[in-house]
């Protein structure tokens, strides 16, 4: 009997359904010397309730030595876990996080939150599910399902296709077999290219984030009222490390976004938006300014002459609030709009032939088992 106690041990290995650190844990690292009397201690405003606490008490009970806190972060090797389940004790992670799962699962879900609000889980934690129930629509088995406004994997149904992969909005479910980065199909695109003039006058102010910067009266302070603040506030949210500051703008590297959209929700003047990641024309501006009010703050802005409208081959360009709009959905990619534009304000997005393998990947909701490795 204990040797097939320790066959079925050995089949099992530990899970923590949390990958973020919106629980506190920095607070309570100098102050609670177990999760237990970290939850018992309250949370404050705008932490998860429902996270890791990261008091340590998984580690301290791991006879194997196969829990480790890294960054703030509890990280299990799966190579010295022996699945005995000693850290999934109540008494041990009162927040319920860590369970038993299959050794041989591939695809992991890494929230337990149960926050109903989708604009608070992502202000909360980059890693937090928003249970917007798109694995679950899209697993050909049924393996996913939204409990308590998360989403959790029933492994015996699970085959280990990419389909919930691609189709999560946040592109925080975890999958061991795939390259997330190459199956999207959407990317953060961010409407402006100028934002050098406003980053250094903010700077000289002392502003810290894009919020505080965008409270201040940009009009009296001679930039752009609707340009990159260049504080850097998308940068700081993005797990994936797909945004740097150029030029005192953000600017997002396509081949590194996954289309998670958290920077859309840190800009608070609402440039970054979500385009089509493949190959097409984008126009970095979003200036409503009157054409003498643009040439005045910036040397890169969309003037509205509409030379690039009005010589569009297929018509996939219009004017709204007084800047050039590219519609990906006519744009073939010609370089006729670059060509007539007298600023250069048009960018050419290009990519990789092979990226469209993600399209292929999305024959797992077809049914297929497995998937692209």
């Amino acid at each position: 009997m204990k040797e097939k106690n320790q066959e079925i041990q050995s089949e099992m290995v530990a899970f923590v359904a949390c990958a973020g650190c919106a629980a506190g844990k920095s607070r309570f690292s100098d102050k609670c010397t177990s999760c237990k009397e970290a939850v018992e201690s309250g949370f404050v405003r705008g932490e998860c309730k429902n996270g890791c606490v990261g008091a340590g008490s998984c580690v301290s009970v791991c006879k194997k030595g196969a829990i480790r806190l890294e960054y703030g972060k509890i990280v299990v090797d799966r190579e010295l876990c022996d699945g005995c389940g000693d850290c999934a004790a109540a008494d041990v992670c009162p927040q319920g996080l860590i369970r038993m799962i299959p050794r041989k699962a591939t695809n992991f879900i890494p929230c337990s939150s149960t926050e109903e609000d989708e604009d608070t889980v992502r202000k909360t934690c980059g890693y937090g599910c928003i249970a917007c129930g798109e694995c679950e629509r899209s697993c050909p088995r049924g393996a996913v399902s939204i409990v308590d406004n998360h989403a959790v994997i029933d492994y015996d149904k699970c085959v280990g296709c990419e389909a919930c992969t691609v189709r999560c909005k946040k592109k925080i479910i975890v999958d061991t077999l795939h390259d997330l980065t190459k199956l999207k199909e959407k990317v953060a695109f961010v409407r402006c290219s100028g934002g050098a003039r406003a980053s250094a006058v903010f700077d000289e102010f002392g502003v810290e984030n894009c919020e505080e910067a965008a409270k201040l009266d940009a009009k009296a302070l001679g930039i752009c009222t609707t340009g990159c603040c260049g504080q850097g506030s998308c940068i700081r949210v993005c797990r994936y490390n797909a945004i740097t500051m150029e030029n005192g703008t953000a600017y997002v590297d396509p081949e590194k976004c996954v289309g998670c959209r958290d920077c859309t929700y840190a800009c608070p003047r609402h440039l970054i938006t979500m385009v089509p990641y493949k190959g097409m024309k984008l126009v970095p501006c979003s200036s409503t300014d009157d054409y003498e009010d643009k040439l005045k703050v910036c040397d890169s802005a969309c003037i509205g002459c509409e030379d690039c409208v009005n010589n569009c081959p297929n018509g996939a360009i219009y004017m709204e609030s007084r800047h050039a709009v590219v519609d990906p959905n006519l744009c073939e990619n010609c370089k006729m709009c670059q060509y007539v534009c007298m600023r250069n304000v048009i960018r050419e997005q290009a990519v990789p032939e092979y990226i469209y393998k993600q399209h292929e990947a999305m024959a797992g909701e077809n049914g297929r088992e497995g998937g692209n490795e």
